[in-house]
């Protein structure tokens, strides 16, 4: 029996040389670094606390050695998805599908900076660590069949393209697609416990090649104020997939693991160089990596093992590696689709939306943090209720979202 809880340790087996280059071994079958690779080892839906604050208030260093990320290829082994779309998901990724709130869809495209989805809960009932492999998509834009974001739930983005990903990072009041007040989120990629991924059955998209292509490695970090999505568009022997999308750091949080721009009130498009792959630092011509501490027992085939990973005394390193520099940044006033509010109704309806050239984000204060250990669990399916039709309450104003995700550490996962 596999014990179906989520990771909360993430090792990145390397070599280093004295030019600095890493080398990635792979992982022995039945160790540590292979329950973490698929997912097997317990894991916490927290903020990381005091670590992601200072990430938060104090960028990366900018003066690291340049990531030497080899050459990408967009055919690299492991970047085009091999796996079955979901049964819950349209067949391929589309636009202007029909509006339903209730939707089980779980395929979320990542094209652009008013055009992006995340996974988060079907209902408010939990947070989202205890409910990851039941997530659904909702997207900016009336796409895929998924639930939309009304207006006025983000209050920032920020999209980068770099030759390796393409990431969106963004801000907002992320209860009003059902996270809970305070949630302080968690971590969706495709392996999960079961190694169908959290949630189970969800596929990912992206157009940034000219073309929407699925794509394997991808990593969704989310909470209540704060949501980052890193799809891994291309891959090197210095960099693959499997890495720059390595996604078990979950106490860390977005600033972490996905380090970029995350300025509050601000809507922009940018360039960008790959970050190092979460967790790697490089210092005097040798990499390091770090691991975080974690104890625990796992069964394999009957068999029930403890384990221990990493040093209990080490300390958690305040920010990644680097923040990759950026470029031919572009900014719009805001992103709007012209839904305001979800308003339920007893019948169903439909239509399409698309979006739209104005209305605007909310803006203010707040914080939130929290810990405490989560797993995720369900069966993987949902169903929607009986009532499914909602009535769309066009934009009208601006909705005074309370949230500037970075001022006490509300950092995720």
């Amino acid at each position: 029996m596999i014990l179906p809880i989520r990771s909360l340790v993430s090792i990145l087996a390397l070599a280093t040389f004295a030019n600095g280059a890493i080398v990635y071994r792979g992982y022995k079958a039945g160790s540590p670094e292979e329950m973490a690779r698929h997912g097997l080892l317990p894991r916490q839906a927290s903020t990381g606390g005091a670590a992601s604050s200072a990430a938060a208030l104090n960028d990366a260093p900018n003066d690291s050695p340049k990531f030497d990320f080899g050459t990408p290829d967009p055919n690299y082994p492991g970047v085009v998805a091999q796996s079955k779309n979901g049964p819950t998901n349209p067949d391929k990724p589309s636009l202007n599908t029909t509006i339903n709130q209730t939707s089980i869809s779980r395929l979320a495209s990542v094209n652009s900076v008013d055009d992006w989805c995340t996974f988060g809960p079907k209902d408010n009932s939990k947070e989202l660590g205890d409910v990851e492999q039941e997530t659904v998509a909702y997207c900016t834009k009336a796409r895929n069949g998924a639930r939309v974001i009304p207006d006025g739930t983000v209050t920032a983005a920020h999209f980068v393209k770099t030759p390796l990903y393409v990431q969106i990072m963004a801000l907002g009041d992320f209860t009003k697609i059902n996270f809970k007040p305070g949630d302080t989120g968690g971590e969706l990629d495709p392996h999960g416990a079961t190694e169908k991924g959290n949630p189970v059955g969800g596929n990912v998209t992206s157009n940034i090649s000219g073309k929407d292509v699925f794509y394997e490695e991808w990593m969704n970090y989310v909470g209540h104020n704060i949501m980052c999505f890193r799809v891994c568009i291309a891959g090197s022997d210095k960099a693959p997939p499997t890495t720059e999308c390595q996604h078990t750091l979950d106490e860390v949080g977005c600033m972490w693991v996905m380090p970029g721009d995350y300025t509050p009130d601000v809507f922009d498009t940018c360039e960008a160089d790959p970050a190092y792959p979460p967790g790697v630092f490089v210092s005097g011509g040798s990499s390091s990596t770090f691991q975080q501490y974690g104890t625990g027992v796992w069964t394999s085939n009957g068999v029930q093992k403890t384990y221990t990973n990493g040093d209990k005394d080490a300390k958690t390193p305040t920010a990644a590696q680097s923040q990759p520099s950026s470029s031919n940044c572009s900014k719009v006033s805001s992103i709007s689709n012209g839904i305001k509010d979800i308003i339920p109704t007893s019948s169903a309806s439909s239509g399409s939306g698309s979006g739209g050239s104005g209305g605007s984000g909310g803006s203010g204060s707040g914080s939130g943090s929290g810990s405490g250990s989560k797993s995720g669990s369900g069966s993987g399916s949902g169903s929607g209720g009986s009532n499914g039709g909602f009535t769309l309450a066009p934009a009208l104003a601006p909705v005074g979202a309370v949230f500037a995700a970075f001022v006490a550490g509300a950092f995720l996962l």
